[in-house]
């Protein structure tokens, strides 16, 4: 069999592998770059991906569980499809926690791994599970292909299910007989090449959620122009739909202002005199105080965590609740709305600006201001910036090298919550972090591939030393690639978050939360032949950070050991079971 690119000599090609038919229906739909770990059931694909290898990238990580946090990071900073393969067994189970992440925080990834043959399918045979019945809870959709003819179809489905209405991930099952199989070109791709299959269209039509009329804007705009003490509660669904502008635009029209939740960063700029920052358990004072003292709190594509809530009985409790979201089945789901539109964010914000007039509440933005100017603390000036190494200043001077381009990846932990807290994030898709799942360990996958997605910006890690050893063999991935990410590791020597609630709420006792045995992070980084840094106070960050800007010029990565207090915290913070205007400051 002649290789196997699609061109205009395909009639010469008697007949293609499930393999070949996979390659090219990954390239058909504009994927660039898949993130994987080959094994005995993906050989097929795997020998595929080294005869096309000019046309479509492959990125060897090492371990499966970052491979999908790559490719959930490829997509979060480029709203397009991210795509992961993996084997059987082992090799699929792996990429569960991955596909599990990305379900929650509604990001369009492709899974796909490859099984046992068909005859060997239910008989505990060697690297088998049943991983379409082990990922059914954590997806929009799977499938295993049973017959070669069915896989380009599927495969196009897939795309659509994956980037369609709310986004989500996807697995595509596949067993090593299919990938060997032989079939016609002309008709196994014809769905990939020229229309999509009439059951994908309906899957498309019903995953986009339009169920609003003309009536429903109408007395959204009415509940509106009620409203004495507006705020809008924004979420990730706001920078999943593109729809940033018409959010300020709303802002601004109705004086409203503008709480984000964790995901709902960059939907509206640090700097914009509307935006009050992040609302729940570490939510600023003013974004807080303002929902539970608000008349009227417009939420656009948020689903109202527990995190976001805390008490839900005490959450908004002044306040009608008017809902914006693609997916009904977040309405009512935590907190009652008093209407709701569901449907496309942008679309329903653009008819909204059609028949909104505009609006002013002087008095209620005059208090806002008031609860903004509390803060969370600061690091020590003069003198004490030679010896203490704070987490705002961490990020506040890595934002200074950073620039506005920049996307910002986290862990889970501490820093996240400071990095939401201080980086000055002022566009979309610049935060990538794991909200719903809190997947420690997120932070390295989905940061190289947010880099190789966007090469030409800056893309910093902020991880926390538990964290970071989770995930440090990337590094490997990092150096073998040349991809220059700049990580930055809040070491303090604990489990920084559990131990603070250790602290405050479990009279100190410490159990199992002190990191007494971690490697030597500078040696770790230099072990992969990347740079190692230390710096235990700001003088020493600050030359870190300078040295980083050289090595990362000329593609090596970086990793910064910052030496933090092991008694900082979190602040401010709302306890568990309280109201969040209830917080410890």
């Amino acid at each position: 069999m002649k290789h196997c690119g699609i061109n205009n000599e395909t009639e010469v090609c008697a007949s293609y592998t499930g393999a070949c038919i996979l390659i090219e229906s990954l390239i058909a739909q504009g994927v660039d770059t898949v993130f994987g770990y080959p094994g005995g059931a993906v050989l097929n694909i795997y020998d595929e991906l080294y005869r096309q290898k000019d046309r479509i990238r492959h990125i060897l990580v090492s371990h499966e569980q970052h491979a999908a946090h790559a490719a959930d990071g490829y997509a979060r900073s480029t709203g397009k499809v991210g795509v992961c393969i993996a084997t059987s067994g082992p090799g699929a189970t792996n990429l569960v926690t991955g596909i599990a992440t990305a379900y929650m925080d509604s990001s369009p990834v492709v899974a796909i791994t490859g099984n046992v043959t068909n005859e060997l399918l239910g008989k505990d045979s060697f690297q088998e599970v049943d991983i379409t019945g082990i990922t059914m809870p954590v997806v929009k959709h799977n499938w295993i292909v049973k017959d070669i003819n069915e896989l380009a179809k599927i495969i196009s489905e897939a795309f659509i299910i994956a980037r369609c209405g709310r986004p989500g991930p996807v697995l595509i099952d596949i067993p090593k007989d299919v990938t060997a199989a032989k079939t016609d070109i002309l008709s196994s791709l014809s769905n990939t090449t020229t229309a999509v299959s009439e059951r994908a269209e309906r899957l498309a039509m019903r995953t986009a959620r339009e169920t609003f009329n003309d009536t429903d804007i109408d007395t959204a705009v009415r509940l509106i122009k009620l409203a004495e003490r507006p705020i809008i509660y924004a979420g990730g669904g706001v920078i999943i739909s593109g729809a940033d502008n018409e959010l300020r635009e709303l802002a601004e029209r109705i004086g409203a202002p503008v709480a984000l939740s964790l995901m709902g960063h960059g939907a509206l700029s640090r700097s914009h005199p509307l935006w009050t920052g992040m609302l729940g358990m570490h939510g600023t004072v003013a974004s807080n105080k303002a929902v539970q003292k608000a008349d009227l709190l417009i939420t656009l594509g948020a689903r109202f965590s527990d995190r976001v809530t805390s008490r839900a009985d005490k959450f908004a409790k002044n306040a009608k609740i008017l809902h914006f979201d693609i997916d009904p089945a977040e309405i009512n789901k935590n907190i009652r709305s008093s209407f709701y539109v569901s449907g496309d964010i942008k679309k329903i914000l653009k008819l909204l600006l059609e028949k909104i007039p505009e609006l002013h509440h002087p008095e209620w933005n005059n208090e806002i201001q008031k609860w903004k100017g509390h803060t969370p603390p600061s690091h020590i000036p003069g003198e004490n910036r030679k010896t203490i190494l704070h987490p705002r200043f961490i990020v506040e001077e890595t934002a200074k090298l950073a620039g506005n381009n920049a996307i910002i990846v986290t862990d889970v932990g501490q820093h996240q919550m400071w990095t939401a807290q201080f980086f000055p994030f002022e566009a979309p898709r610049s935060f990538i972090t794991s909200g719903g799942l809190g997947t420690m360990g997120f932070g390295l996958g989905a940061a190289f591939g947010a880099k190789i997605a966007n090469p030409k910006k800056n893309v910093i890690l902020f991880t926390g030393d538990g964290s970071f050893r989770m995930n440090c063999a990337e590094l490997g991935t990092l150096a073998a690639y040349k991809i220059p990410v700049l990580i930055i590791v809040f070491n303090n020597g604990v489990l920084g978050m559990v131990r603070q609630w250790q602290k405050l709420f479990y009279e100190e006792r410490y159990s199992e939360t002190v990191l007494d045995r971690s490697p030597d992070l500078v040696k770790l980084a230099e072990a992969y032949g990347l740079c190692g840094m230390r710096a235990r106070h700001s003088t020493e960050f600050i030359a870190a950070l300078e040295n980083a800007k050289i090595e990362l010029s000329s593609g090596r990565a970086c990793v910064i050991d910052a030496v933090i207090d092991s008694n900082e915290m979190v602040l401010p913070m709302v306890p568990g079971g309280k109201p969040i205007d209830e917080q410890i400051l």
